[in-house]
């Protein structure tokens, strides 16, 4: 399949920190890894039981207890992204392929609850939170690439990114546009405001959506040393995200330069473009946006962490390529 043509937009990001310079945090960790049969569990959620459900590259959907076993509860049909547990207990799930859909983890049946927007179909469907009440907060990270050419949106920066809102009786409203790469996205800990991941712009926004502040946003995270992805809030009111990479030298040199040189990197066959660097690496940050984890180490068989999930004193870690889903003792 050929790859959409990129029309770059001329961008200066922030000057990286020393952070973003680092192999590895002052703190020790040590991942555990727990195989899986299948590739890509890009994110992780956990139940009340304990158990954690995370998506495979191939559709399949699979919880797995806290002794390891592991089951598959369904399959969606498309590419799983990220997933949430509702208060009801079924599985809310961003399907890249499919959009928005309600997976019911004891019957294995999946209900498609948004695909088109404004008659569109949604390209890259991503992340999503949901509230008590069980409305859905969802992101689309660009209008112009799926999830199989997403650094054709890092390179060409389009900022075409939204979240969304899906309400209880099924009304869609778009919370804000614009955005650089929309990723994860996480209620806060009173439910006033939602944080949402722009990997892009290396940042987490936030977004008053009830009290005094209502309809206002703000930066709540900026420069951060890696690209943002999935991001949650734990049970300990924390809010996570997991950074798959640290920031890039050659993109941010390129990215406010001609846009030539942009296209002409993507044109390269894939295995002569620039590769990541290993890295498993997760923050956490107080509902003031000040650090307080900062977790990162190399592992020999797990790598580019994309979602994180802390739960009961201990820290899940999912990730787009590997075999299996991590998990750190805090």
């Amino acid at each position: 399949m050929s790859k959409p043509p990129i029309d770059p937009v001329v961008w200066q990001p922030p000057r990286a920190t020393p952070r973003a310079s680092q192999d590895a945090s002052a703190r020790a960790v040590e991942p555990r890894l727990i195989p899986l049969p299948g590739t890509g569990p890009e994110d992780v959620a956990i139940d009340a039981g304990g158990s954690a459900f995370t998506g495979l590259s191939d559709g399949r959907i699979l919880r797995v207890s806290r002794h390891g076993a592991i089951v598959e509860v369904a399959n969606t049909g498309g590419r799983p992204l990220g997933i949430e547990v509702s208060p009801d207990g079924d599985l809310i799930v961003c399907d890249t392929r499919r959009g928005v859909l309600r997976v019911d983890p004891g019957s294995g049946a999946v209900e498609v609850l948004v695909d088109l927007v404004d008659g569109a179909r949604m390209l890259f469907c991503n992340n999503s939170t949901v509230g008590g009440d069980g409305t859905i907060y969802f992101t689309d990270s660009s209008t112009h690439f799926s999830q199989p050419d997403y650094l054709g949106e890092l390179l060409a920066h389009t900022g075409t990114g939204r979240l969304f809102r899906r309400q209880s009786d099924g009304a869609i409203d778009l919370l804000a546009g614009g955005l650089d790469f929309a990723n994860g996205v996480t209620l806060s800990p009173d439910g006033q405001s939602v944080v949402v991941a722009e990997t892009g712009g290396y940042r987490l926004l936030r977004l008053w959506i009830s009290g005094p502040r209502s309809g206002q946003r703000e930066t709540f995270v900026e420069n951060l040393p890696g690209f943002p992805d999935n991001i949650s809030t734990g049970d300990t009111g924390l809010i996570w995200v997991a950074l798959p990479n640290a920031r890039s030298r050659l993109l941010d040199g390129l990215l406010p330069r001609s846009p030539l040189l942009r296209r002409a990197i993507w044109a390269l066959p894939e295995h002569l473009r620039p590769k990541d660097k290993p890295t498993v690496w997760a923050q956490a940050y107080d509902d003031s946006g000040r650090l307080v984890h900062d977790l990162q180490t190399v592992h020999p068989s797990f790598r580019f962490v994309t979602g994180v999930r802390e739960s009961a004193g201990t820290l899940w870690l999912g990730s787009l390529h590997s075999q299996a889903i991590g998990y750190v003792k805090l």
